[in-house]
């Protein structure tokens, strides 16, 4: 997969339910690095740890992006069962109890999450000229074709349409 750009227009296949869960923390005050520092700096482990158990955890990929103050992480994974399973297991915890430990009530850091089910047939995506990203890099990568030009097309696109 890498960053090989794929040149022309791309679209994924939408036919298996998937999970997005985003998270991510916001340096409230930024002199106050003892409480946000500890925050930042558990997530890589977190993240090293998806990746090596990939298949056994039901995570799929991520994206991640950093602001002046506000980070995001965007997942993807097999579903919601997997991503709270993940959030009872070890790794998850002992960051969680040092966040609570760190930081506790302060307003210095804040941090956020959002999780998603999403049903097969109930998300579309488009990439021109990209590396796989996103929902291309853990679903079928296409080309774009006449059935699936439009977002309206996409949304509406099964696999059986693709078997025909």
């Amino acid at each position: 997969m890498g960053n090989s750009i794929y040149p022309g227009r791309y679209t994924t296949a939408n036919d298996r339910d998937i999970a997005v869960f985003l998270i991510g923390m916001r340096v409230n005050k930024r002199l106050a690095v003892s409480k946000w520092l500890p925050v930042f700096r558990a997530m890589p482990g977190m993240i090293r740890e998806l990746y090596e158990n990939q298949e056994e955890l039901g995570f799929l990929s991520m994206e991640s992006y950093f602001g002046l103050r506000t980070t995001v992480m965007i997942t993807y994974w097999q579903s919601t069962e997997d991503i709270l399973a993940y959030a009872r297991g070890q790794k998850h915890l002992a960051a969680w109890k040092n966040f609570n430990q760190k930081v506790g009530t302060s307003d210095s850091v804040g941090i956020y999450h959002e999780t998603y089910r999403v049903q097969s047939g109930n998300y579309e995506a488009f990439y021109g000229n990209m590396p796989r990203y996103g929902l291309g890099r853990v679903a079928e990568h296409l080309p774009v074709g006449p059935e699936t030009v439009s977002a309206a097309k996409r949304l509406d696109f099964s696999s059986e349409q693709r078997h025909i």
